[in-house]
């Protein structure tokens, strides 16, 4: 009986605390015996140790440091985008595992802290393995939390199907395994959460592990770009920064809808029709009580009520709203 390929994961006794200057490799070589093409798994949080991003505070005090916008709020539950490109709970700030009055920050870059450690592994064990650092999320429309990928060196990070087909002959169009994500999620089944087990070794894809000096292009790779998120807000938040309108918090909503979709949006939110004109597309009868409505759903979509100005088009009180696209 043929089977496929075998994938192990095991976690190491042993490691003890980590504190601020801790050689991981130290730490971890005498306890696993490596071999090319394994894959050292290790938590951000004894990463985040050993590089001295323990602090004496609060989730709350640390928090503006580590965000760079908030996304959604609701009640004391915080889920920012920080300043690392992750979208996380209180930026990715843990409190658990450390002496109570402290907290953990994440690392600064843990993609470095994986190529570092990468690199130290290299020299003392002599095995070219890939490193993937991780933390711990919530997932969008799930419950529960899993790890997944914030670091990695010398590991394909994503695998690309795209222009393959499947065994019935249709394309895969948009097939991308997160491929980091999944070790993660094995490893954590082998580290548990209160085993003090930090590092995990997963073998059996050794595909996956580039070849020794290429370090690839990280865990930031799996990070969407600003604008690329469907979900660049939470519900309520969308809802206020639309009616606000502020030029900062356009780019979480995208680049600008088409002409047809935000005309189609107008008419089911307002009843107002809107017509294309020379630069894009005019509305009339926008009086004052439907005024607001029409500048938050042309926010929303990409788009402005444009100013009188240099556009032929748009004059002062000609009783016509004219929308223009803008880019973020």
């Amino acid at each position: 009986m043929s089977t496929g390929p075998v994938l192990s994961a095991w976690a190491p006794d042993g490691v003890g605390e980590v504190v601020a200057g801790d050689d991981l490799a130290t730490l971890l070589l005498p306890l696993v015996d490596l071999s090319d093409g394994d894959i050292v798994v290790v938590t951000s949080k004894v990463v985040a140790k050993a590089e001295g991003r323990v602090r004496t505070s609060t989730r709350e005090a640390e928090l503006p440091g580590e965000t760079r916008r908030v996304v959604a709020r609701r009640g004391a539950t915080m889920i920012v985008r920080n300043r690392l490109g992750l979208t996380m709970a209180a930026a990715g700030i843990d409190a658990s595992n450390v002496a109570p009055g402290q907290v953990v920050l994440l690392p600064l870059d843990p993609d470095g802290s994986a190529r570092r450690l990468r690199a130290t592994i290299a020299e003392r064990g002599g095995v070219n393995v890939g490193v993937v650092v991780t933390d711990t999320a919530g997932r969008a429309w799930r419950e529960g939390q899993t790890d997944i990928a914030i670091g990695a060196a010398g590991v394909i990070v994503a695998e690309d199907f795209t222009g393959r087909v499947d065994e019935y002959g249709n394309a895969l169009v948009v097939t991308a395994p997160a491929v980091a994500d999944e070790i993660a999620g094995l490893a954590e089944l082998a580290t548990g959460k209160l085993g003090a087990r930090p590092f995990a070794i997963v073998r059996g894809r050794p595909d996956l592990v580039l070849a020794a000096g290429e370090d690839g292009p990280g865990a930031s790779a799996l990070i969407r770009a600003e604008g690329s998120d469907f979900f660049g807000y939470g519900a309520r938040e969308a809802v206020l920064r639309a009616l606000t309108g502020d030029a900062a918090d356009r780019t979480p909503f995208g680049a600008p809808a088409s002409a047809e979709e935000l005309a189609a949006a107008i008419a089911q939110a307002t009843g107002l029709v809107a017509v294309p004109d020379r630069q894009g597309l005019a509305v009339t009868g926008a009086e004052p009580g439907r005024r607001t409505a029409l500048d938050a759903l042309a926010f929303a979509f990409g788009w402005a009520v444009a100013p009188p100005g240099p556009d032929p088009s748009v004059t002062e009180n000609d009783g016509v709203a004219h929308l223009r696209p803008v880019t973020p």
